[in-house]
């Protein structure tokens, strides 16, 4: 910003000091000045162009990376959710074979039993 600045200070001067002689050569060079400031407009355009598009991009990336965390969440969690239900219905299966053993064997089933421990490990 200082040296655009010092740049129009000095073309300003410049076209003080000259006089009326050189007024072909002051329009060439004012001509040349707001062709490099509309070039430094371009450039500066351009920049922030690529600024917006870079961070749209790193917006649209974390976006997705969210997306994936969040599917995989789901599926740790439904995978959770499966074991849970499997090992509740393992659960009920064995209370259900060791209510025929307690029946099968004529025991009481409010005792523990070593026997019916041992056969249960057994199965």
């Amino acid at each position: 910003m200082r040296d655009m600045c010092k740049e129009e200070d000095y073309v300003f001067l410049n076209g003080q000091t000259k006089p009326d002689k050189t007024t072909g050569y002051s329009m060439f060079q004012d001509s040349e000045w707001q062709q490099q400031r509309e070039e430094r407009l371009r450039r500066r355009l351009e920049r922030e162009q690529q600024e917006q598009e870079r961070q749209r991009e790193l917006e649209e990336q974390q976006k997705k990376k969210e997306e994936e965390w969040k599917f995989h969440v789901s599926k740790l969690a439904s995978e959770r959710e499966s074991l849970r239900e499997r090992l509740h219905r393992l659960r009920e299966f064995r209370d259900f074979q060791k209510r025929v053993l307690v029946q099968d064997l004529g025991l009481d089933p409010d005792k523990p039993n070593e026997k019916l421990t041992q056969l249960l490990m057994r199965l």
